[in-house]
C-alpha cells in the first residue's frame, strides 16, 4: 500500500532534536526528507557520543531513512544552487532563531516567491514574535517558564529535572507534525502554502490544562505536592517497596481505589481519604514498604488497580507487551551492525515494509542533486 506521504519532498534545515524528529515522523510515513547540513561537520549531533557507525547513535536514530546534502548556506549564490530543490519541495523545516533564514535569503517570503505551494515550518523556543523571540534557551528553560517545572518537587521541595525533553518533543516535534499535516490538507483546497510558527514554550500550556482550569475557575492555583497529579493524594502516588524499588499507584476513581485497598490488605477505614490525605498516604506507604516489588506485582495481577512497578529502560524494552505489539520491531543499520530503531507514533499501516534502514552520510546526496 502506498504510504500517505509518498511523493512529498521535505527540505530539512533543522539540527539536534525537534526538527529532525519531526521530519523522521514524516519520513516514516513516506516523505522524501533531504537534510541540508553544513560542510565538514554537518549537524552538531553527528559528533555526540556514543557512536553508531561513523556518527553518534543520537543522530543515526533521528535521521533514519533520510538523505543528506552538505552546502554552506552563507556562500554566495546558495539560493540559486538550491532553486531546483526549492521548486520541487512541499515542506521546509527549520529551527534557527527568528530572522536567520531571512538573512540567508531562505526565509518564507523568498521561498514562497519561488514556490507558492511551499509549507514553511519554523520551530523555535519562543516563536517568531514577542519580547523573548531571540532569547537563547533549551528545553529545561521552556519547561521552567511555562510553570510546568514548578509543579514537580523532590523530597527537599526543589523541582526535579524531567527525564525527557518535554518541550523539544511535546512542544516542538509533535505540534510541527500536526500543523504540517493540517497545512497539507489546507493546500489541497487552496493550492497555496503557508508559514507555520511553532513555539515550543507556547505549546507546553496544553499539558497544563487542569492547572489553568483550577486557577482560573476556582482560584486554586496548583502547588507541587498539593494537587491530584502533583502528589497531593494517596491515589496518585509513588510508593517505595521493601527492596527499594517503586510502585506507581494511580487508582484515582473510587472503584479502583476500593480494589487497591483490598489488594494491599489495608483497613477499610482508609477508603475515605478525603479528610487526611497525608495520613492515608503515610499508612499506605507503610504497607507497601513492608513487601517487595515482586510481591506487589503478583498481588496486583489480574486486578483493576491501575498500578505498575517502575521499570528500568532495559526492563521496559524487554516487556513482552511492547515486544508483542512490535514497538521495537524496526531496525537501524550501519556498517553491518543493527540496533532497534527509534519508535515513532506512526501507524504501521502508514509505514513501509522495509523494517531495516540506515542513516545518511554527510553530503551523500550532493551529486544526485547537482551540488558536487
Amino acid at each position: 500500500m502506498m504510504r500517505p506521504l509518498e511523493g512529498v519532498r521535505v527540505l530539512d534545515f533543522s539540527t539536534l532534536l525537534p526538527g529532525p524528529l519531526a521530519t523522521l515522523v514524516l519520513a516514516e510515513a513516506g516523505a522524501e526528507v533531504i537534510k541540508i547540513e553544513r560542510p565538514g561537520r554537518g549537524d552538531e549531533m553527528r559528533s555526540y557520543m556514543p557512536k553508531f557507525g561513523d556518527d553518534s547513535v543520537n543522530f543515526a536514530m533521528l535521521n533514519r531513512g533520510k538523505r543528506s546534502i552538505a552546502i554552506d548556506l552563507k556562500e554566495k549564490g546558495v539560493v540559486d544552487k538550491l532553486r531546483g530543490l526549492i521548486e520541487s519541495a512541499d515542506i521546509v523545516v527549520e529551527q534557527f532563531r527568528p530572522g536567520v533564514m531571512d538573512r540567508l535569503g531562505l526565509g518564507y517570503e523568498a521561498l514562497s516567491a519561488i514556490n507558492p505551494k511551499i509549507i514553511y515550518c519554523a520551530i523555535t523556543g519562543y516563536g517568531q514574535t514577542g519580547p523573548r523571540a531571540s532569547v537563547a534557551a533549551h528545553d529545561l528553560n521552556y519547561v521552567a517558564e511555562s510553570g510546568m517545572l514548578g509543579l514537580s518537587a523532590g523530597a527537599d521541595g526543589a523541582p526535579v529535572l524531567p527525564p525527557a525533553l518535554i518541550a523539544d518533543i511535546a512542544g516542538g516535534t509533535y505540534p510541527a507534525v500536526v500543523n504540517i499535516l493540517l497545512a497539507l490538507r489546507q493546500r489541497d483546497r487552496t493550492g497555496k502554502g503557508c508559514k507555520l510558527d511553532i513555539a515550543m514554550a507556547d505549546n507546553l500550556f496544553t499539558f497544563l490544562y487542569w492547572a489553568i482550569g483550577n486557577g482560573l475557575a476556582a482560584g486554586e492555583w496548583p502547588t507541587p505536592g498539593g494537587d491530584l497529579v502533583t502528589g497531593g493524594t494517596p491515589r496518585y502516588q509513588i510508593y517505595r517497596t521493601k527492596d527499594n524499588k517503586f510502585l506507581a499507584a494511580a487508582p484515582l476513581e473510587d472503584k479502583f481505589w476500593a480494589n487497591f485497598i483490598d489488594a494491599v490488605g489495608a483497613p477499610q477505614e482508609l477508603l475515605d481519604d478525603s479528610q487526611s490525605p497525608a495520613t492515608v498516604k503515610a499508612r499506605i506507604q507503610d504497607i507497601i514498604g513492608a513487601r517487595t516489588a515482586e510481591h506487589w506485582d503478583a498481588a496486583f495481577e489480574g486486578k483493576d488497580v491501575c498500578c505498575a512497578i517502575v521499570a528500568t529502560m532495559q526492563e521496559a524494552m524487554a516487556n513482552p507487551h511492547f515486544r508483542e505489539r512490535g514497538v521495537f520491531s524496526r531496525e537501524l543499520a550501519s556498517g553491518g551492525k543493527r540496533i532497534t530503531a527509534l519508535p515513532v507514533p506512526v501507524q504501521d499501516d502508514f509505514r513501509g515494509s522495509d523494517a531495516s534502514s540506515g542513516y545518511p552520510a554527510l553530503g551523500e546526496a550532493n551529486k544526485d542533486f547537482g551540488l558536487s
